[in-house]
């Protein structure tokens, strides 16, 4: 187990933060136009545009005491 805790658990989290580094480091490397962050759109969840959401009219309550 102490093996485990003084080597393994640092390396894991070594190669955590690493594979986090690139990850970041990586934007500047890409295309401005891909560097940006993704547009917000608003999303159509039905085919005729609208949004529908569930009836929780009927949907039993619970009671906290």
């Amino acid at each position: 187990m102490a093996f485990f805790r003084q080597y393994i658990t640092p390396l894991l989290v070594l190669l955590v933060f690493l594979v986090a580094l690139v990850a970041v480091s990586a934007r500047s490397f890409l295309p401005s136009d891909m560097a940006a962050p993704a547009p917000i759109e608003e999303v159509d969840l039905t085919a005729n545009g609208t949004t529908e959401l569930p009836d929780v009219t009927n949907l039993p309550t619970s009671e906290v005491n």
